[in-house]
């Protein structure tokens, strides 16, 4: 889109936005969605003004900032990365290439958790534990419907944990205690009455990969079945669970019945899936009860 602009050339808002819209044509199902959410937040103003203030003048080093990041959102950067924001439960999240981007389905499990702990306990001291938090989404989630609960966030990437812990402050939810390690490592000799993960679940060599590029390769595959993090969160969680704790697990649309049978089989009960809102199995959830196999 941009070398063949005269920079030179005053440009209005209107005309801009049909540039972009017609570069992301051939490459979004919703191009000029895409262009609007590009340009509002170039011109840090709402979608709703762009209609508004079509035949407002553009300074060309704005059309040249959104004419680049037109030009990436062509090679496939998703638009999160280019404004640096996904919202996530009703909460605007800053996110960077460090953490995944948060997805509507993983709402599940903060959905879930607040269905399966006591309403009784929503304001008492509770212990929730979200493992491999990325951006802080599960956790910070909880914290604005919960803030009395104590809540711990762990992610081995310290570059994640920096941008968990921004967004909390910016939110004023600062009651989260973010900690860095590998899944349980950070966490020796407590338990909880609940712990979330949305691990990396996508098997090496899935061809849905390759549309993830842009996005950090460890939050998204484990190996080569996708199953080796969230069998690796079933075996360890039972030494950081409350007695009649629960686990729950996001997982892929194919991987239910296999997540299902290695909860069974490492002694937990009530086990049981849910499908997200396009009916896709999502999230299982099983109660440690003390008893082992």
């Amino acid at each position: 889109m941009g070398t063949a602009d005269n920079l030179a050339e005053p440009v209005r808002l209107r005309q801009l936005l049909m540039r972009g819209i017609e570069a992301l044509r051939p490459h979004e199902t919703n191009a000029p969605l895409a262009a609007e959410v590009l340009l509002a937040h170039v011109l840090n103003r709402s979608r709703a003004a762009l209609i508004t203030q079509g035949e407002l003048p553009i300074e060309p080093a704005l059309a040249t900032r959104y004419r680049a990041l037109v030009d990436r959102r062509v090679a496939g950067e998703p638009i999160a990365y280019l404004t640096g924001q996904r919202e996530f439960w009703s909460l605007p999240l800053h996110v960077t290439p460090a953490v995944l981007i948060p997805r509507p389905e993983t709402e599940l499990l903060v959905e879930r958790a607040l269905a399966l702990l006591p309403e009784t306990q929503a304001t008492g001291e509770l212990r929730v534990a979200d493992l491999g938090t990325g951006s802080g989404a599960v956790a910070l989630a909880l914290a604005s419907e919960r803030p009395a609960w104590r809540l711990t966030a762990t992610d081995q990437s310290e570059a994640a944990l920096t941008v968990a812990r921004a967004n909390a402050a910016r939110l004023q939810l600062g009651a989260i205690e973010f900690l860095v390690g590998d899944w349980f490592a950070p966490l020796a000799g407590r338990r909880f009455a609940a712990i979330l993960s949305n691990p990396p679940y996508i098997a090496l060599g899935d061809a849905a990969l390759a549309a993830l590029r842009h996005e950090p390769a460890a939050a998204l595959s484990p190996g080569p079945s996708g199953l080796e993090a969230l069998r690796q969160l079933i075996a360890q969680a039972p030494a950081h669970l409350e007695r009649e704790g629960w686990l729950l697990l996001e997982h892929g649309a194919d991987q239910a019945d296999a997540v299902a049978a290695a909860l069974v089989a490492a002694g937990y009960a009530r086990v049981r899936c849910h499908c997200d809102l396009a009916g896709r199995d999502r999230v299982t959830e099983g109660r440690w009860l003390g008893v082992h196999p």
